[in-house]
């Protein structure tokens, strides 16, 4: 794992935000703007092979600003290691980031039931709509902190 984390440094020396290790898993915060760029290095260096999206989960760490992320986990079959990547939305009233479908394919559905539940936009994404919740949901956001108690 730390290979990994050396080579992104190394890399992406202006990128990375923050490093974060517990328990032997690692967690990279990049800036969002070279997410794609970040990406495609870990799916197709030799070293890391991070061929494998397992998932992309939204997360709300409201009162605290900026208040929406996504983290990314990867994991290489090829090295047997994983490691997660969190990226932070620069604006909290209109959340956004990159999408990831044009590296991993399996970011495609991930990123909607993110978009869906939390309300990050993912820009390129190729159909980015709800997948779990119905249409007349739109405007709310179920995982959001703020979401209503009383629902929709």
């Amino acid at each position: 794992m730390d290979m990994a984390i050396n080579k992104l440094q190394a890399q992406f020396p202006d990128e990375i935000v923050d490093v974060y290790e517990f328990r032997g898993d690692a967690t990279v915060t990049v800036k969002p703007e070279k997410l794609v760029e970040i990406c495609e290095f870990l799916r197709d260096d030799p070293e890391t092979s991070f061929r494998y999206l397992s998932s992309v989960s939204g997360v709300d760490y409201h009162p605290a600003s900026p208040r929406f992320a996504a983290t990314y986990h990867l994991y290489s079959h090829q090295n047997r290691n994983r490691i997660a990547l969190k990226a932070f939305c620069a604006n909290d009233d209109a959340p956004a980031l990159p999408s990831v479908v044009s590296v991993w394919s399996t970011a495609d559905w991930h990123e909607r039931e993110a978009y869906d539940l939390v309300g990050i936009k993912f820009s390129g994404h190729p159909d980015l709509r709800r997948i779990l919740t119905p249409p007349e949901c739109e405007g709310y956001h179920p995982l959001r902190k703020d979401y209503p108690q009383e629902g929709y």
